[in-house]
């Protein structure tokens, strides 16, 4: 079955990196906790450590063979990786404790870019991971597989949301809004994908 676990960005404990990317540009990394294991989630499940040590085992194979591990931003309702949508890139997984731990970088598509205007201006997002398994009646997964971990605006581990260590180039007075107004100002796709989020990441902050 489909797996879906979201964390918080606070439940994440995230990190914003940046780094020096080609050309002089700076390259946008989160890097924090992905899955947390040993303890039973928002959505009633279990994720044995020793489930999530092979999971991250495999992401970090299809790394190690050259094949890119896409991510999107929010959840579809399937296991395929939308290219219209995709956000993200995970570059390496590894365990720490009983928590999978990750790095990803943002992208520079319009997705993308819209979320790095997001964080750069405040917003915390979370992120999410999505796989296959199986769930047992007491809740305990078993023969679990990452696919991809999404960025999300209300994610569900009790754990995962990124904390941000990223110097933002806005000051704490800035006018935030107008801001990533601007930035979006002559891309239609990021206008419409940043009113989305923002309309989400409201509803979801009113519940």
């Amino acid at each position: 079955m489909i797996l879906k676990e979201w964390s918080s960005f606070g439940e994440a404990k995230v990190s914003l990196l940046e780094e020096d990317g080609s050309h002089g540009s700076k390259d946008l990394y989160l890097n924090g906790i992905f899955i947390q294991g040993g303890v039973r989630n928002h959505n009633e499940r279990v994720y044995p450590v020793r489930e999530i040590e092979k999971a991250v085992e495999d992401v970090n194979k299809r790394i190690s063979a050259g094949r890119s591990v896409l991510g999107e931003c929010d959840h579809p309702d399937n296991l395929t990786i939308n290219l219209n949508n995709v956000s993200h890139m995970i570059t390496k997984m590894w365990m720490k404790d009983n928590y999978g731990m990750g790095k990803l970088k943002l992208l520079p598509t319009p997705i993308g870019n819209t979320i790095r205007c997001m964080i750069e201006a405040g917003v915390q997002l979370g992120v999410s991971s999505r796989g296959t398994g199986n769930v047992g009646h007491d809740g305990q997964v078993s023969d679990f597989e990452i696919v991809t971990v999404d960025i999300v605006a209300n994610p569900s581990a009790p754990e995962a949301f990124p904390k941000p260590v990223y110097e933002a180039f806005m000051g704490k007075n800035g006018a935030i809004l107008e801001d990533v107004a601007r930035a979006v100002a002559h891309d239609p796709k990021a206008q419409k994908h940043l009113s989305a989020l923002v309309m989400m990441w409201i509803k979801n902050e009113l519940q």
